[in-house]
């Protein structure tokens, strides 16, 4: 059975992405070099995805001289809130609560952050009003 095609960002795809929404527009070797602290990897690899991405509206290319520079065409927030809504609906059946209840027991927050996720459900709860 073919496997189903993925329009959001695979993990090697938001690496990328990350160094386009850090550094803004950039070349294939730009990104390349970015990335050189994580892995070993070739310039046509890094080119060959970045081409794939631009394919599925990920990115946005322009010709340069005899290069492209490519911009993220999603936001980070977009992004997220895609991904993070994917993984709700596919592996928690839609409950917001036990996402949350796993993710707290997955993170072990400390008090400080315990304390900031309060701050951030008590204003969420307070533009709904």
């Amino acid at each position: 059975m073919a496997r189903p095609r993925n329009d959001g960002p695979t993990p090697a795809e938001l690496e990328i992405l990350r160094v386009l929404w850090e550094r803004g527009p950039s070349t294939v070797r730009e990104v390349l070099e970015a990335l050189a602290g994580s892995r070993k990897r070739a310039y046509t690899s890094v080119m060959s995805l970045m081409n794939v991405m631009e394919e599925k509206g990920l990115l946005s290319r322009t010709p340069q001289g005899r290069a492209f520079v490519y911009d993220a065409k999603v936001t980070r927030r977009k992004t997220r809130s895609r991904m993070l809504k994917g993984m709700l609906n596919r592996v928690f059946d839609g409950s917001a609560n036990l996402m949350v209840a796993h993710l707290l027991e997955q993170a072990k927050p400390s008090e400080e952050e315990l304390k900031e996720i309060r701050r951030t459900i008590t204003d969420f709860l307070n533009q709904k009003e």
